[in-house]
């Protein structure tokens, strides 16, 4: 994938984001004129042909300042700070226009303008589950949720969640643990916990995994934010298990919002005498599959991974070719593929073969990867992902290894 920070200056991306109303117009504009600065340029006659209202066109027309930021719940100097922010290599906006908006998430119900990614943007592509529930979790709760999160992580797949309390934090903590991925959906900017106490945590998911928000960095939490967050969550898994929640619980909007878009609805059983159970059962009657295991929850959504599989592969144009597996050669440190490694052959994509030729029998790091190939680290991440989705490679602690 390509790059994802916008190097312009995303002022006219922000002005589209504040003008609010619908944002399915807002979204055909950027189809139409290709990206936020192309749009604003084509003046309001063509705001208006794109089906913006006379409130939206108005609120483009007009200077941003600090107090349109205000008004969104944005901090008042939002333009400095995300100047500041994408000045970080490991910090992206990904507008919808961009071929790096991730597929699932583009076809949820009202999918965002734009993504604010702390971390690895491509891991937003990989397939995973959202695991959520309650803030205060039993003890058998918290145990569940690390438990099935690191069964996923062994299977290949993600876990997403939304960094809150209880479930949300031990499914996270439980896939960074277990050396797998993770991507946290927030509804604070990109650079705020909330809670707080999980700042730590969220410094980890964005070093190791992603993290991802529809608001600036510097926005606060607040109450809306959060069951818009949940859509993010929904939309960008592949299905969603609920661990434990109350009657009355956001795991329950989740798992509304999974339906909505599609996807797979879990949840795990409980006591009768457990009111965190409640919601469980409430989801389990209205027909989400009871799963006692992580392996039924992984057998139910192969078939959709594979499906996701093939979209990345053809968002690369890069096709795996079987039986191109280097070694390395004699040097102590394993640090050169043998000059004797297989060519591929002429329909490959050579810099896909150069990095398969790069990987060795022990695990290497990205850093590494770079060095042999010549590649950077956002084109090897997304091939790699490619390459774990068919089971040629496996990721261990951030480094990669062939499996055959």
């Amino acid at each position: 994938m390509t790059r994802a920070n916008l190097r312009s200056d995303p002022l006219p991306l922000l002005r589209l984001l504040a003008a609010g109303g619908s944002s399915a117009v807002r979204r055909a504009l950027l189809e139409r004129h290709g990206d936020a600065a192309a749009a604003l340029a084509a003046g309001a006659s063509a705001w208006a042909a794109a089906g913006l209202s006379p409130r939206q066109i108005a609120r483009l027309r007009a200077p941003p300042d600090r107090a349109a930021w205000a008004a969104m719940g944005w901090p008042a100097d939002t333009h400095q700070r995300l100047i500041a922010w994408l000045d970080h290599p490991d910090h992206h906006l990904i507008e919808w226009a961009s071929p790096d908006y991730p597929t699932l998430l583009r076809r949820a119900p009202n999918p965002p303008l734009a993504l604010f990614v702390a971390g690895e943007p491509g891991l937003l592509w990989h397939p995973a589950v959202a695991v959520v529930g309650s803030r205060s979790p039993t003890a058998g709760g918290r145990d569940n949720a690390a438990e099935f999160a690191r069964a996923f992580v062994r299977a290949g797949l993600a876990v997403a969640s939304g960094l809150a309390a209880g479930i949300d934090a031990a499914a996270h903590q439980a896939a960074l643990d277990g050396g797998g991925l993770t991507v946290a959906a927030l509804g604070t900017g990109p650079d705020l916990a909330y809670p707080r106490r999980h700042g730590a945590l969220l410094e980890r998911i964005a070093a190791h995994g992603a993290v991802v928000s529809e608001y600036p960095p510097g926005t606060a939490a607040r109450a809306e934010h959060f069951p818009s967050r949940n859509r993010i969550l929904a939309g960008l898994s592949l299905g969603s298990l609920v661990i434990e929640a109350a009657e009355r619980s956001g795991a329950l909007i989740t798992a509304r919002l999974s339906a909505e878009c599609g996807r797979e609805v879990f949840a795990v059983p409980g006591s009768i005498h457990n009111p965190l159970a409640r919601g469980c059962h409430r989801l389990i009657r209205d027909g989400a599959g009871l799963v006692e295991t992580a392996e039924e929850v992984v057998a139910a959504l192969a078939p959709v991974a594979a499906e996701l599989a093939d979209g990345l592969r053809r968002r690369l144009h890069a096709p795996i070719k079987p039986g191109h597996a280097a070694v390395t050669d004699g040097d102590q440190d394993g640090s050169r593929p043998v000059s004797g490694a297989l060519e591929p052959p002429d329909s490959a994509d050579p810099d896909y073969q150069s990095l398969w030729n790069a990987l060795g029998h022990d695990p290497t790091g990205m850093d590494r990867l770079v060095e042999r190939t010549g590649l950077t680290t956002a084109e090897l991440s997304s091939m790699l992902l490619v390459m774990e989705l068919e089971g040629r490679v496996a990721a261990q602690h951030g480094r990669y290894i062939r499996i055959r």
